[in-house]
């Protein structure tokens, strides 16, 4: 009955007078046609319209209204555009463009849709090879929803094959996550922005739909006026409902330190309601709080943006399949996810703001009756914070240099050749150009970039704006931490929801708050962990002759002249040593950095290191040269002298400054250039490897771009030393 429905749906032949020709009986409504195809699409014969599922349908297909609702997570946004597709379909309308911000959101949306007879396909850089058929189905007029990420509205190639192709064949337009549009909305993302070029673009009459369920008054305002496209925000068709999650107990647990939090997970984590996702903060920190729950006899994995495709999606199965308790993730998995029946989230750190907390628990609890959602705060929370905020956003001095090198080369440059003329991590530029390139100053062709010769103005009003609205959201996180009140009403208020009431199903603590020692201890084993390997360069950078002279090394570095694999002792974003080491490079009251000796337990850590170390053929250094640092010299100074004197090792003393470093955090042209000009090696060292041939332990407090011991590596070998082992207090990543 309900796939004779859905064909009857998708042939729809409509009279003036509202009937079909080929029947005696009136027509169904439209109502009735969207009820069918919301139980073909769930599976459920008797399901009906949440409030505000089938207005939205009713303005986009009969209206052919810009539309945006605004609804918590499981609230069913994609039955509406689904259904809305279909509908609009049977009508002669072209396909449906959904643009969706990640790949495991796609997957699940592909099989969603071909649950309910929806003919769906997604173009995105993992299914390159399906292109060519997909653009045949396309042809053929056998599709009705087209998926694409973001990121393909900034891809040349698609904006000039594809979407010329598109346009005229669409029939609806659909923004999911539309919060990312906004620069208010909680992510910085400019591969959204290039989404309001084309709604500019459209025909009045191709509908559009933005959804999300992380939009304030303030993001909401600025949605509609983007949806708008000129006319009248107005006009626009706003759905909000209650973001109130009923199914949700919330709590946060303020414990002393890293061992406590991770030894709570150890001991209280299969006391949580069937399966769910834990989330950390960064990268290693989700891999090694992963590797500490699996030792202790959980089954859970890790989920995090540097994950294998195809690992992410099996680790994606195995906890929809309720095969592992947890998945220990980074943001990498968030919008879209679906579970319905999730169990739990638990949050081993607080993310910077409470609309992304908001999201991120919204994955719980949306088909079942209860989810337990909880909070661990940590120290390091707030550095973090920083560090994401900061790195996100568009800096105005190296926009206007990256503008004045493209428009000193009408023949362009390729990403290499502008990395040595700008001082950018790779990272950083690609992420710059994109913004660049969304405000018409700069277009890519093949592998190069040219400047438009658009005049171009770094809007430092809105940038700033946007910098204070992150800091206060981060003081609102604060505060949710900290408030004893309903948590529920404290996150629903953040996102302008006045109609939330105090649920109670918060109240006190339902969660055990106390650790035992021998948990502690277990998490204590994984913070005490002592090491991180330093992978030796390889290659010198492309373009190095421009800043550092014709004689400047290139291509690949010998073997000889190569560093041997070294050893930090933790990543700053480590739990454990990590926070230690990120404790010593705070700063004062005025912003110095603070320089003291190392603290001996740290020494002892470092030397724990040294202890294990395999060093192979080339043998046991048997002196140390220590990396001066400019910034902290007693430090740097106080490590090498210190593990000098442990090992019984021969001090040589520090590497001269020539001259001050000029560059930080920049890409590895400058970096490298940098380091050629300001280190030497002294003459005496060089004096004593000559007669001396023997391996060299070169001592630094933090490595980053690993340009200071390539370079000191590369100059110690060719004075005569066997071998160069780094080692550092620090490495970044």
């Amino acid at each position: 009955m309900h796939e004779v429905t859905v064909q009857h749906v998708r042939n729809l032949e409509i009279c003036h007078d509202g009937r079909n020709p080929s029947q005696k009986n009136p027509m169904p409504t439209l109502h009735e046609n969207a009820q069918a195809l919301l139980r073909k699409l769930t599976a459920n014969p008797n399901a009906s319209f949440h409030p505000g599922q089938f207005e939205a349908i009713e303005a986009l297909v009969t209206d052919r209204r810009r539309t945006l609702v605004v609804q918590r997570t499981g609230w069913g946004k994609s039955a509406v555009y689904f259904i809305s597709a279909l509908l609009m379909r049977a009508q002669g309308s072209g396909v449906a463009l959904i643009i969706s911000p990640l790949l495991s959101l796609m997957r699940d949306q592909v099989q969603a849709a071909e649950r309910a007879g929806v003919r769906a396909a997604m173009v995105n850089s993992a299914n390159v090879t399906e292109w060519e058929a997909i653009r045949a189905r396309l042809d053929a007029n056998d599709l009705d929803v087209l998926l694409i990420g973001p990121e393909r509205l900034n891809n040349p190639a698609f904006r000039e094959e594809w979407m010329p192709y598109l346009q005229p064949r669409l029939g609806l337009l659909v923004v999911d996550e539309a919060h990312c549009i906004s620069d208010w909305g909680h992510d910085f993302r400019p591969d959204y922005r290039r989404i309001g070029a084309l709604i500019r673009e459209l025909d009045t009459n191709v509908p559009v739909l933005a959804t999300t369920a992380t939009a304030n008054e303030r993001v909401s305002r600025d949605i509609a006026e983007q949806l708008a496209a000129g006319a009248n925000p107005e006009d626009v068709v706003v759905l909000r409902g209650s973001l109130t999650r009923d199914s949700l107990r919330l709590g946060v647990l303020q414990l002393p330190d890293e061992a406590q939090r991770l030894g709570w997970l150890v001991e209280h984590l299969d006391t949580l309601p069937g399966s769910g996702i834990i989330y950390t903060l960064t990268v290693s920190a989700a891999e090694d709080t992963s590797r500490l729950l699996q030792t202790a006899g959980h089954k859970v994995l890790a989920y995090t943006g540097k994950t294998d495709p195809d690992e992410r999606r099996e680790a994606e199965e195995a906890l929809k399949a309720n095969r592992v308790k947890a998945l220990v993730a980074t943001s990498a998995l968030g919008m879209g996810f679906d579970k319905p029946d999730l169990g739990f989230v638990v949050h081993l750190g607080a993310p910077s703001s409470a609309v992304s907390y908001y999201q991120q628990v919204g994955r719980a609890g949306r088909g079942t009756d209860h989810a337990d959602v909880l909070l661990l705060p940590g120290r390091e929370d707030r550095a973090i914070w920083e560090y994401f905020a900061t790195a996100s956003m568009p800096d105005e001095q190296n926009a206007y240099a990256v503008c004045e090198a493209l428009g000193a080369e009408p023949d362009g440059l390729s990403i290499p050749a502008l990395e040595a003329r700008v001082q950018l991590r790779r990272s950083t530029l690609e992420l710059l150009l994109k913004v660049l390139d969304v405000e018409d100053a700069v277009r890519k062709i093949g592998s190069r970039w040219y400047s438009t010769g658009t005049p171009w103005r770094y809007d430092a009003p809105r940038y700033r704006a946007v910098a204070q609205a992150r800091v206060r959201e981060q003081e609102a996180m604060l505060a949710y931490e900290s408030t004893e009140g309903c948590r529920m009403v404290f996150l629903a208020r953040e996102l302008d929801d006045t109609t939330a009431a105090p649920c109670d199903r918060c109240a006190g603590p339902w969660y055990p708050e106390q650790v035992s020692e021998r948990a502690v201890q277990q998490a204590q084993g994984t913070l005490n962990a002592v090491g991180v390997e330093i992978a030796p360069r390889g290659m010198w950078p492309t373009g190095l002759q421009e800043l550092a002279g014709e004689n400047a090394p290139k291509g690949k570095i010998p073997v000889s002249e190569r560093a041997e694999p070294g050893y930090a002792l933790a990543r700053l974003s480590d739990v454990g040593w990590g926070s230690r080491v990120r404790e010593l490079l705070a700063t004062d009251e005025s912003g110095e950095p603070l320089d003291t000796p190392v603290p001996q337990a740290l020494g002892q850590a470092c030397v724990r290191v040294l202890a294990a170390w395999d060093w192979g053929e080339t043998g046991r250094p048997e002196t140390v040269l220590t990396v001066p640092s400019p910034v902290r010299p007693t430090l740097a100074r106080s490590l090498g002298e210190g593990l000098a004197h442990v090992g019984k090792l021969v001090y040589l003393g520090e590497a001269e400054l020539a001259a001050e470093p000029r560059f930080f955090g920049g890409n590895s042209v400058f970096r490298c250039a940098d380091v050629m000009r300001s280190y030497q090696i002294p003459p005496e060292v060089i004096e004593r490897l000559r007669e001396h041939p023997e391996p060299v332990l070169l001592v630094s407090d933090i490595v980053d771009s690993r340009w200071s011991i390539t370079v000191l590596a590369q100059r110690l070998r060719a004075g005569g030393a066997s071998a160069v082992y780094p080692f550092a207090l620090g490495v970044t990543h």
